[in-house]
């Protein structure tokens, strides 16, 4: 395996009277995708929430290989229709780690924000509402800020279930041409097509690694079927 970018050691993490990751132990390898499969409550997002450091571990080791804050992606239903944020000031959020809240964007802050507008496709959307987008739009709006913050690990929940072919095809090709130009992604995803696209997959069952590896090592047991919904 390449080298890691985050190694996870006998982790557990959950919510208060709900654990769900237990003795977990992994590594994500650096430069390279990685996709977290498994059925709904398998662990997926808890694991991409201590992998961002929104939740911490209440036992292990979570070790990063730069101490750079990771960008996270949510997925887009967690995103209220009512959120009164157009498509260029969610995407320029993902400044706000280097600018600040309160301090103006940069001729630079601005350039970024632009190219990822650009490269995801929604230029033509900057000025509309996220409540008023489909969701392969608001999708690739949530994935440009995410890519504005310029990390070096970038951490999506879900970034192409349920999307139509143009919006996978979007996101897949901006996620494969940052991790060539240096950084490591995750993601946590029920898209099996696009698990198998990826460089490494952590199968994921009941908060527990179930199968870690190639994906077409991880991807093919007969009890696939059983572990994902």
């Amino acid at each position: 395996m390449a080298a890691s970018q985050v190694e996870l050691t006998a982790v557990a993490a959950g919510y208060p009277g709900r654990p769900v990751l237990s003795g977990f132990t992994a590594q994500i390898p650096a430069f390279a995708t990685t996709a977290v499969v498994g059925a709904n409550g398998s662990g997926k997002s808890t694991l991409l929430g201590v992998l961002s450091g929104v939740l911490p571990a209440t036992a292990g080791q979570v070790a990063h290989r730069t101490n750079a804050r990771p960008a996270f992606v949510v997925q887009r239903s967690a995103i209220a229709d009512t959120f009164p944020l157009t498509v260029r000031e969610t995407v320029s959020m993902g400044r706000w780690g280097h600018r600040g809240l309160w301090r103006r964007l940069t001729a630079h802050d601005r350039s970024v924000v632009d190219t990822w507008m650009e490269r995801l496709g929604i230029t033509n959307l900057a000025g509309r509402q996220l409540g008023e987008l489909s969701g392969g739009q608001r999708q690739r709006a949530l994935v440009a800020q995410g890519l504005a913050q310029e990390a070096d690990l970038l951490l999506l929940d879900e970034p192409t279930t349920g999307l139509d072919a143009s919006a996978r095809e979007a996101i897949t090709a901006v996620l494969d041409e940052v991790t060539t130009n240096g950084v490591t992604v995750v993601q946590a995803t029920h898209d099996l097509a696009a698990a198998r696209r990826t460089d490494h997959c952590l199968l994921l069952h009941d908060g527990q690694l179930l199968r870690e590896g190639p994906p077409a090592d991880v991807l093919t047991s007969l009890d696939l079927l059983h572990r994902v919904d």
